[in-house]
């Protein structure tokens, strides 16, 4: 199972220059968890550039995997996950979410960088 974070994805659809390292994740829908948090921080974001239309398309591709919701258990489990990783709170829902299915977390966001778990590239700007 996969875990596509929200920085990945904003790279994917914005066809960036790691966006091939994140395409098998994303397309590979049957394997594919969607974090209900990833779909708040990336709507956000494709609304501020590209507008409704946008937006709308580009959850439209995000909703083919299994979304996941934050339940109690996971939001607690996140909060230790925050402390003892020093992760912000999305990111550590994130995270949890992940391991929570023994999934790999897909990111380009430094925070993971060291953490198992998670296939964590640098973000290029080429």
């Amino acid at each position: 199972m996969n875990v596509v974070d929200s920085s990945a994805w904003l790279e994917y659809f914005a066809d960036g220059p790691n966006a091939a390292r994140f395409a098998d994740a994303i397309e590979q829908t049957e394997h594919l968890l969607v974090p209900t948090l990833c779909l708040f921080e990336v709507y956000k974001r494709l609304y501020q550039q590209l507008g409704e239309s946008g937006a709308i398309n580009g959850i439209a591709m995000m909703q083919r995997g299994r979304i996941v919701d934050v339940t109690a258990s996971l939001a607690l489990e996140a909060a230790r996950n925050s402390i003892d990783f020093k992760l912000p709170l999305a990111d550590s829902i994130v995270l949890t979410t992940a391991r929570a299915h023994g999934a790999i977390l897909w990111t380009q966001d430094a925070d993971f960088e060291r953490i198992d778990g998670v296939r964590y590239f640098k973000k290029r700007t080429d």
